[in-house]
């Protein structure tokens, strides 16, 4: 039975086709649990130790509700000022748009702001890809493309995304941009199938975007099945893992990574042991069979 083409080391981000690993590490629960900067940096150096380069993480990222947010980036930040070198062996993505209790805000204004404070936290001069982190409803267009062009003209940011975004929104949004989109990050899993079949796939294939799939593992309920349907998707992904020596986990990052899209899980672990885990699902490789055994499991009936 013939197998789906093998995993690239590297996928290309955005017109500077900046080269990133094609698994990310997402740092969402970074500033949790009263973790430290040299706990921070074993982190970092687990997740370079497995190939992964590519580092994810947003302003909102650690905000409890009481206090400011930006913890997670200025978490990030005191790494990066102590270990200056680990700066060139990755691509830093954040994101921003978000600003309690509005909730959101893209103004021209909000949005230089906002990307100003991110540098500021991250003790940075640049950001590899600066995302839009949910759409506001309030904001042109226009508007948006007008502050992420300046960002990219000014050299603060480098490449530009969206996350959940419609694909209308992204549409809109791409056609006042003086530059192509790089990234749209969805949600996207084993559990979540909506975008192999509404069409938000095919229209990042056709804008050449990178998707960045948020929450692969479905929330954790990958993990701790507690429906039919996540335990029959749980099922397929045992079986497979079985046969190639992984596990659940690993399984599910590369059924997403095995798409031709060429999706990026985003892992979000805070744990060296399973980020380095993660870096298996480079090594698998899957028939057409066992890709479709697990969408008609997540779907819940045969295919038409």
């Amino acid at each position: 039975m013939s197998l789906l083409p093998a995993l690239p080391a590297t996928r290309s981000l955005g017109a500077g086709a900046i080269p990133v690993s094609p698994i990310a590490w997402g740092m969402w629960r970074l500033a949790e649990d009263g973790r430290s900067a040299t706990d921070a940096v074993a982190l970092v150096h687990a997740a370079l130790d497995a190939g992964i380069t590519f580092l994810d993480t947003a302003d909102i990222y650690g905000f409890d509700g009481s206090r400011g947010f930006g913890d997670a980036e200025a978490l990030l930040g005191e790494v990066l000022a102590a270990e200056p070198g680990l700066r060139a062996r990755i691509v830093l993505a954040t994101k921003g748009g978000i600003r309690p209790p509005l909730p959101y805000d893209q103004s021209t204004e909000y949005i230089a702001e906002a990307i100003d404070a991110s540098l500021r936290r991250l003790r940075l001069d640049t950001i590899d890809l600066w995302q839009v982190h949910r759409p506001d409803i309030l904001a042109h267009p226009q508007e948006v493309a007008r502050a992420l062009d300046d960002a990219v003209a000014a050299g603060k940011v480098r490449e530009l995304g969206v996350s959940n975004f419609t694909m209308p929104q992204i549409e809109a949004l791409a056609c006042f941009l003086g530059r192509p989109l790089a990234a749209t990050q969805p949600e996207i899993s084993p559990l979540r199938i909506d975008c192999f079949e509404n069409g938000e796939l095919d229209q990042a294939m056709r804008m050449n975007l990178v998707p960045l799939a948020w929450s692969p593992l479905g929330g954790g309920r990958l993990l701790a099945p507690e429906r039919a349907r996540d335990t029959a998707v749980a099922a397929e992904l045992d079986r497979i893992a079985a046969e190639q020596g992984v596990s659940r986990s690993v399984a599910a990052y590369g059924w997403l990574m095995a798409h031709p899209a060429g999706i990026i899980p985003i892992v979000g672990s805070q744990s060296a042991g399973r980020i380095a885990e993660a870096a298996k699902a480079l090594s698998m490789r899957w028939t057409r069979q066992d890709w479709y055994a697990v969408l008609v499991a997540a779907r819940g009936e045969r295919l038409p």
